[in-house]
């Protein structure tokens, strides 16, 4: 039985990706085979199979982090055949082969049960990108964010998949929500997911030459990092937090130690790779009651397996609105 799949190789020292044919003997080690039917398309699959960030740890390697589909066959007590299970993270298309391919083998341990208030392409459009925002939404609460003040809660990168489920989440929660974007023809969009205020991102990434200016977010969720980064901690509201969760911007944080020590703020990682079962269990059931299920609709596309080479390109090139979902099976 052969199957498609978006493979990524090491060819002249530099990973390419592309669709090719596999068979069940190169399916990797697991406890639990899975029918795939559905994955998505993150910032860090556009890495993987460009090649343009070291994402891929091994080679040949099945791509996509995520990935949404039926059990076909279980060696584990906790899973059986026709179960609807969804993965994130776990080394996915680092370390094991990832959710680009019709049927990928598993560890059991893994596995989530698809969530009650989502579809399998639900979860996709969720995905990485939405569990992460969600882990930084009950980061910032965990800190003491509460909607009783009258700054907003600002969102970089608002036009991407984690900033705009990010921006849609807060907006339902009754927070005022500043979403931040450097495209113009994306304020319609945000404004539709729940932004009441659009920021530029220019104004985010000029330096003001000083270490703390005017107290203007009562927290945030920062997808960018670098001199973007730098300028929300400079803004951020005494005893604020910002939950950091990406790079696009850069990796590199030039401030200085005054936000943390005069306005005592705080700066809290996310990460969604190796995030204990527990918090993604309690983090999915947040985002089936907190998600509005026709905004995640309308910020979602679907596309088929063969169009991931482009679809890469434009997510790393910041091309992409809101979701994209793979049909592995179209």
């Amino acid at each position: 039985m052969s199957v498609s799949a978006i493979v990524a190789h090491e060819v002249d020292g530099r990973s390419q990706a592309g669709l090719v044919q596999l068979a069940d003997d190169d399916l990797p080690a697991g406890d639990v085979v899975v029918a795939v039917q559905y994955s998505s398309v993150n910032y860090k699959d556009g890495l993987a199979v460009t090649g343009k960030g070291r994402i891929v740890r091994r080679y040949p390697m099945v791509c996509g982090i995520d990935l949404a589909g039926t059990v076909e066959h279980s060696e584990s007590e906790s899973w059986k055949p026709g179960d609807e299970v969804i993965v994130t993270g776990w080394g996915l298309s680092e370390t094991h082969p990832g959710g680009y391919t019709q049927r990928q083998r598993l560890r059991s341990e893994w596995l989530l049960p698809r969530p009650e208030a989502l579809s399998l392409l639900q979860s996709m459009a969720v995905g990485t990108a939405g569990l992460t925002a969600m882990l930084c939404v009950l980061a910032l609460e965990h800190q003491g964010l509460d909607d009783s003040g009258d700054l907003p809660v600002l969102v970089t990168g608002a036009s991407g998949g984690v900033g705009s489920i990010a921006v849609a989440i807060l907006a339902t929660l009754g927070y005022q929500v500043a979403a931040s974007t450097g495209r113009a023809e994306m304020h319609g969009f945000l404004r539709s997911l729940g932004a009441s205020t659009i920021v530029d991102r220019a104004d985010l990434t000029v330096a003001s030459g000083r270490p703390l200016d005017t107290e203007s977010w009562a927290g945030a969720v920062d997808v960018v990092g670098g001199e973007t980064l730098a300028a929300v901690l400079r803004g951020l509201r005494y005893r604020g937090s910002v939950a950091s969760c990406g790079l696009t911007g850069g990796t590199d944080l030039a401030t200085t130690v005054l936000p943390f020590i005069l306005r005592g703020v705080n700066l809290l990682g996310v990460e969604s790779v190796m995030c204990p079962t527990r918090l993604r269990q309690r983090a999915w059931d947040r985002l089936g009651s907190d998600l509005p299920m026709d905004l995640l609709d309308s910020l979602t596309t679907v596309e088929p397996l063969r169009r991931l080479p482009e679809l890469a390109e434009d997510i790393v090139a910041g091309r992409i609105r809101g979701r994209v979902v793979v049909d592995v099976n179209a």
